[in-house]
C-alpha cells in the first residue's frame, strides 16, 4: 500500500498517493475528457505542467470544469 496524503479539492477533504501529480487527480477525480482549470494554493497551475506539477500534503486545490454553449 502506497503511503498517502491529505489535501483539500473544491473545500472537501481528499486522501491521495503521496507524489500524485495534478494530472494524476484529475484521472482520480474522472476529469481527464473536461477542460479544467486548476489553482493550488492560490497559484493557477497550467495545464502544460499539470504532469509534472507534483501535490504536497495538506496542498488546497479548487479545480473549475470550464463549460461551453451557445
Amino acid at each position: 500500500m502506497m503511503p498517502a496524503m491529505h489535501i483539500t479539492v473544491n473545500g472537501s477533504p481528499q486522501e491521495i498517493a503521496e507524489g500524485a501529480s495534478v494530472a494524476d487527480l484529475i484521472t482520480i477525480l474522472d476529469l481527464s475528457q473536461r477542460r479544467v482549470a486548476v489553482e493550488v494554493n492560490k497559484d493557477i497551475v497550467r495545464r502544460a505542467e499539470h504532469g509534472t506539477h507534483q501535490l504536497q500534503d495538506a496542498d488546497v486545490v479548487e479545480i473549475v470544469t470550464l463549460v461551453g454553449g451557445g
